[in-house]
């Protein structure tokens, strides 16, 4: 058989199965040029134009055309399976899904998707931490029992692990860049021994002239003013932002270390008495909570990556209830003093006291470096 009488036959039998009607302008020769083929085990022969040969054209429906005796000599009697491709629009009942496989997660990748979701959800613990301070707040005072136990001789422990998290996220090179901004360190300074002291004289002498308060919480207030900077902002200033965090340890352990100093000349000036101040006792206190944890974790993270990976999405959580129990903790051991009649007067005073140290604090430094 020819090669015009093949392209011919094939022709043929496309358009009565497609119910296409003949085009006199395409050539058998032409149809043929535009077919290619390929070899589809194990009796068929697949045929297809060129041009449709993209599975982005359309979908490709087959028909088998049987051969005669001089065609089936070459082929051994096997069909030729014509495939011609239509639109979509042609083929809308025919469902993709029933000629894909769908690729199936393996135990092992859906195991690490859980785990990294785990990861996840523990790494988020931080952002619920003032959900958790306000909740530990109302339970101390609904019900002290729960954080009684909690006593002075777990503080030092407890701050120690949350300055031994910010160790562990941080390095060496942080503090050294912490060092490195003595403007910073300095307005710092300012701002909690000039600043502080002089807003904790104003409320101070507020509470005994406005609210009747007695003077020796007057006095209390102004000494409040007067001490350093705890360790729970050094936390506060990580969640924030951690970056900052080597910063705000820098300046609270500096003013700490200065207050056997300065917070005893303070409290003359504003309470007429001298405040003492036990000296080995703060020292210690410095190298129990700041500098051990610290280093300890700068330690853990540059020797022992590994561990650190490992340890670090559960040092948030832990943090969180940490940080929970050192709120409550005191509020629960001193509720008497909370539930005087003065309490109210007390608790509104203090918050007020450090909203306007947070908000000179900010407006100042802002004016200052920008």
């Amino acid at each position: 058989m020819s090669q015009t009488t093949l392209s011919s036959q094939l022709l043929h039998h496309q358009q009565q199965w497609l119910q296409i009607p003949p085009q006199p302008s395409l050539s058998s020769l032409s149809l043929l040029k535009n077919l290619s083929y390929s070899y589809i085990p194990p009796n068929s022969l697949l045929l297809f134009p060129r041009k449709y040969h993209s599975s982005s054209e359309g979908r490709c429906l087959g028909f088998p055309i049987p051969i005669d005796d001089s065609v089936s000599r070459l082929r051994n009697s096997r069909l030729l399976l014509v495939s011609r491709c239509v639109s979509e629009k042609f083929s809308d009942s025919f469902e993709s899904d029933q000629f894909s496989n769908p690729v199936l997660p393996s135990p092992t990748q859906i195991h690490k998707q859980k785990e990294a979701s785990f990861v996840k959800i523990l790494k988020g613990a931080n952002s619920i931490l003032p959900q958790v301070v306000i909740a530990s707040t109302v339970l101390a005072l609904l019900y002290p029992p729960s954080f009684t136990w909690f006593t002075s001789r777990y503080y030092a422990p407890a701050l120690g692990f949350l300055m031994f998290a910010v160790g562990v996220n941080s390095s060496e090179k942080d503090f050294l860049e912490a060092f490195k901004r003595p403007a910073a360190i300095l307005a710092g300074y300012i701002g909690q021994f000039v600043v502080k002291p002089l807003l904790g004289y104003v409320f101070g002498t507020v509470s005994m002239t406005i609210f009747g308060l007695p003077t020796s919480l007057g006095a209390g207030i102004m000494l409040t003013s007067c001490v350093s900077g705890a360790q729970l902002s050094n936390y506060a200033t990580f969640l924030t932002d951690p970056s900052m965090a080597p910063l705000s340890i820098v300046m609270t352990s500096l003013s700490t270390a200065t207050a056997v100093l300065v917070t005893p000349i303070l409290s003359l000036l504003l309470i007429g008495k001298r405040l003492p101040v036990d000296v080995k006792g703060m020292v210690s206190s410095i190298l129990q909570i700041v500098v051990a944890p610290i280093a300890s974790g700068l330690l853990l993270n540059r020797f022992f990556p590994r561990i650190c990976n490992a340890i670090r999405p559960f040092l948030p959580p832990l943090s969180v209830f940490v940080t929970a129990l050192c709120v409550g903790a005191p509020l629960a051991i001193n509720i008497d003093s909370v539930l005087s009649p003065f309490g109210a007067s007390v608790l509104f005073l203090v918050i007020a006291f450090h909203l306007s140290a947070f908000i000179a604090g900010y407006s100042l430094t802002d004016l200052v470096f920008h």
